[in-house]
């Protein structure tokens, strides 16, 4: 088979710790091993900036553009072209693939390479709504964006009709490939669990609004008050950290609740096996990887009822609740009476080891883009009358803005040839 050269954007990478993050790494490391050639796009971090190698030899260009808000780059559709241009042609890729509906490079990448001529893919990873202004502003720019994109991909089948909706996109042209999980690294240890009656209740998440921070707060005093025996274990930082320590100083729970900050990716693991159950209360999720890492490690799992959760684990495996704190509290005294035994954790794991794997995940991402690099180019004024679907008066804007760029690309290939430019 034809060896591809793949280049993956977001505003969302390593360091950065997430879903988005994790997938990008996973994926990009196993087509490397398949065979393909794989680079990553992103903004600089710190003083993370330049040219970067991580492991397996996947290249990494830290752009020195600036984050402008929620770790995102300023929009600026055409400022970051010439930069751009130039490492796409260096690098001789085949098909740019953009990450995350919030991801302004992974937009504006798309945007320049559709204009280049290249194939273009974008991954979703998340849900969004349709009533507030933010949902409605992001959806608008979303429809924009994806009429440059040949093939869509989502992480569930609640996230694909949920995009579909989104960007009024045809559902022919959108697949669903789910996350996965490294299980080689999530082995379970049921040695470092508490001894009886103690049981643990682990929770690892980002503490925003988000993450349904305020259910947890309403569920660990109520859980505390009718059993004695049960502990907490809470990793993670963010906005919302303020409410944990004035629920905890305010029920005086020190001696029940264990609060450990910010857990690095590769000490996730070590926090799991020391829990009985995994709490998730997030209010909106395409696809939580971290009940997969949970059960992955025998973890007992209880989630809220939220997005395409449903999908993920098998119902002997989770305790689903409605987003109310009494739902959740009725959960897990339900996940409190019906442990499994310790010795079921190995065969949990084994069953999670065969539903979700990287490899596999690389493997129908890669017929995906075998599937686009047969489609043939289309001509730019069919491209243009495209955006007319965006709406009467923004669709003629985006044609402007689309016009703009393919001028400013020709006037780069006149200044700087594209045969000129040194080859990586």
């Amino acid at each position: 088979m034809e060896r591809l050269k793949i280049c993956m954007v977001s505003d969302f990478f390593h360091p950065g710790l997430g879903g988005v993050e994790m997938h990008i790494y996973q994926l990009s490391e196993c087509l490397i091993q398949r065979g393909h050639k794989v680079i990553v796009l992103t903004h600089k971090r710190g003083q993370r900036q330049g040219v970067r190698y991580m492991r397996n030899g996947l290249k990494v260009y830290y752009l020195p553009f600036l984050p402008f808000h929620d770790n995102c780059t300023l929009p600026t559709f055409l400022s970051f072209f010439p930069l751009i241009r130039k490492v796409l042609l260096r690098e001789a890729v085949d098909i740019v693939h953009g990450h995350q509906a919030t991801s302004n490079l992974a937009h504006e990448c798309i945007l320049h390479a559709r204009t280049m001529g290249y194939h273009t893919i974008y991954t979703d990873h998340s849900l969004f709504g349709f009533a507030d202004a933010a949902c409605i502003h992001v959806n608008k720019l979303l429809k924009f964006f994806l009429t440059n994109v040949e093939h869509c991909v989502c992480v569930s089948h609640t996230n694909r009709e949920n995009l579909v909706l989104r960007a009024a996109l045809n559902p022919i042209n959108v697949s669903v490939i789910p996350n996965a999980v490294d299980t080689r690294r999530f082995q379970p240890d049921a040695s470092q669990r508490s001894k009886k009656p103690w049981v643990t209740v682990v929770v690892v998440s980002r503490l925003t609004y988000r993450k349904g921070v305020n259910l947890l707060v309403g569920a660990v005093p109520e859980i505390c008050r009718r059993h004695q025996h049960v502990r907490w274990l809470i990793g993670g930082s963010g906005p919302k950290q303020l409410l944990l320590d004035e629920m905890i100083e305010r029920e005086n729970l020190h001696d029940r609740v264990e609060l450990l900050g910010a857990v690095p990716h590769e000490d996730v693991r070590k926090v799991l096996v020391r829990g009985h159950i995994f709490l998730n209360t997030s209010l909106t999720e395409a696809f939580c990887i971290a009940i997969v890492e949970a059960a992955a490690c025998g973890l007992m799992v209880v989630s809220t009822n939220v997005g395409g959760v449903p999908e993920v684990l098998p119902p002997h495996m989770t305790k689903l609740a409605a987003p109310r704190v009494d739902a959740v509290v009725e959960a897990l005294e339900d996940a409190l009476l019906s442990l499994p035994p310790p010795e079921a954790a190995q065969s949990v794991h084994e069953e999670v080891e065969k539903m979700y794997s990287w490899q596999d995940v690389a493997e129908r991402t890669e017929r995906v883009y075998r599937e686009v690099v047969l489609k043939p180019s289309i001509p730019l004024r069919e491209r243009f009358l495209r955006f007319l679907r965006v709406g009467p008066v923004s669709g003629k804007l985006f044609i402007l803005l689309v016009a703009l760029d393919t001028l400013l690309c020709w006037f780069l290939d006149w200044w700087q040839p594209r045969e000129e430019v040194e080859m990586a």
